[in-house]
């Protein structure tokens, strides 16, 4: 919308239906800071709801995203407050999904917690959500098996244990994984 002092703002159907602005109308400056304020909060809600709706997000991690996106932090928490009075965040849920896709990828509990802490999932939800983490063992083995082939020498050897310790797997996981392929692995533990 242009007003006649040349400045622009775009407004949702909703703000303008609110303050009852139509082409001509005459707005004081306790008007007109009422209707930009109106404006940056209804911005904020709009484009946390986008971000809700392309991916499962935290009240953290949705507010530090508003805010980056240039809304303004304290209509980027009002906008999170808004979202989880609808019930339309659920960082328990959040952790779960989190906790679900390392699982489907083979990663460990520690790249669990790793990407539950970029996330920003508050850590009370963590126990809940890595509880069931199932036995790795053979993911590992696999994941071994692919990375060292039938005679790896020393370097690949810790390639491929250092590629496990990444994807969050610790050392007793590792050397129970070598053991059961039948590899040599003493020199590197």
């Amino acid at each position: 919308m242009k007003f006649s002092d040349d400045t622009t703002m775009r407004l949702y159907r909703q703000t303008v239906e609110d303050f009852g602005l139509y082409s001509g109308r005459e707005l004081t400056d306790s008007e007109m800071e009422n209707l930009r304020e109106a404006a940056g909060q209804m911005s904020a809600k709009m484009r946390a709801v986008r971000i809700v709706s392309a991916s499962s997000v935290t009240k953290g991690d949705l507010e530090q995203r508003l805010v980056h996106k240039g809304e303004d932090p304290k209509q980027a928490k009002e906008a999170v407050r808004w979202m989880a009075d609808l019930d339309l965040l659920d960082d328990a849920e959040v952790a779960r999904q989190v906790v679900r896709k390392c699982v489907s990828r083979g990663y460990g509990p520690t790249r669990a917690k790793q990407m539950l802490y970029e996330k920003k999932v508050p850590r009370q939800y963590w126990e809940e959500a890595l509880a069931d983490y199932p036995d790795m063992q053979e993911q590992i083995a696999d994941f071994l098996r692919g990375r060292l082939g039938d005679d790896p020498d020393e370097k690949d050897m810790k390639r491929a244990i250092d590629a496990a310790l990444r994807r969050g797997h610790n050392y007793s996981q590792i050397r129970r994984a070598l053991n059961s392929l039948r590899l040599d692995h003493e020199d590197y533990f």
